[in-house]
């Protein structure tokens, strides 16, 4: 899943529809590409805000499960506010 900058990428890449006066159809494609999409692009803003993966020091690996735990985490603290 992809925004509209990533339009006619080939593949398995799924963009909206871009332009005005689109008919009802591509409103609902592009309304339900944006309700998949939404949850990612939170998360990778809120990553952004952790310190300790500013300045961090390991192996890859490692790393993408320190930002699934704070992705966890972070969707928990949402969770508990709402």
């Amino acid at each position: 899943m992809a925004d509209k900058a990533y339009q006619g990428a080939e593949g398995l890449v799924l963009t909206p529809y871009k332009g005005k006066d689109k008919p009802e159809s591509q409103k609902r494609a592009n309304r339900a590409h944006a309700k998949l999409r939404g949850p990612g692009e939170r998360a990778n803003a809120r990553l952004k805000s952790w310190k300790i993966l500013r300045k961090l020091r390991c192996s890859p690996s490692k790393a993408g499960h320190l930002c699934k735990a704070i992705a966890v985490l972070q969707n928990h603290r949402v969770a508990q506010a709402a």
